[in-house]
């Protein structure tokens, strides 16, 4: 399976809204994890590992401004969110920007919109494949296209199953990215399935592109979390 779409975080306590918001992600092609609270979001957010959060305001253990707030200071700066709220004040708009979200929408939100800046962020963040897109992470040259790796320009052999699951590590470089997002983000298998699977294919794209230390990137397994691919 290519990694063509994100998993998508909503954390939205009032369920009528959940069940609309994910049933238009869903049918656009997005997987959806949804969290009715913020302990319900800080609990899970190691675990799932989402690409992107629709972040309401209003919940009822805290604000969503004290999340982001939250997000920002614990280093989680590369996970896009867009505010999906219906406070609609400047100010509000304005103190949520400052915080650092990504962007901002007001309830009613409609279908259309909402997708549309989704997708353009996703894409932003090099989060979905776009065929001919080509990233420079020196010494490793990502061609999506054309599904190739070289290191030091020289053209690393991987597997079909391997590429995928490189690009989707090298597309969350930074952040802790769980086995059971790997099994729904590359193998399309759910998390209730027992696996070595990705163990045993970490390994070996480790040692396929070097990713020790001797070229700067490090691919570390994160106790009782998962894998983080990170430059040093």
């Amino acid at each position: 399976m290519s990694d063509k779409t994100g998993l998508i975080g909503l954390v939205e306590d009032d369920p009528d809204q959940a069940v609309l918001f994910s049933y238009w992600l869903e049918n656009a092609g997005y997987n959806v994890r949804v969290y009715q609270d913020a302990a319900d979001f800080r609990r899970k957010l190691g675990v799932e590992a989402v690409d992107l959060l629709l972040l309401d305001w209003n919940l009822p253990d805290e604000s969503g401004l004290d999340v982001l707030k939250w997000l920002r200071s614990e280093g989680h700066t590369r996970l896009p969110v867009i505010f999906l709220t219906a406070r609609n004040d400047e100010a509000d708009i304005i103190d949520g920007l400052k915080a650092g979200a990504d962007d901002y929408l007001t309830k009613p939100a409609r279908q259309g919109e909402l997708l549309a800046r989704v997708g353009a962020m996703l894409r932003r963040m090099g989060l979905v494949s776009e065929g001919g897109t080509v990233e420079e992470l020196p010494p490793y040259r990502i061609d999506f296209g054309k599904r190739r790796i070289s290191l030091n320009e020289r053209d690393v052999v991987l597997t079909e199953r391997e590429f995928d699951l490189a690009a989707f590590l090298f597309r969350r470089r930074g952040r802790v990215v769980s086995r059971d997002a790997l099994l729904e983000g590359v193998w399309n298998i759910r998390n209730d399935v027992a696996t070595r699977t990705v163990d045993t294919h970490i390994s070996r794209l480790r040692k396929k592109l070097e990713l020790a230390g001797e070229h700067g990137w490090r691919l570390n397994a994160v106790y009782q979390h998962g894998y983080r691919l990170e430059s040093q």
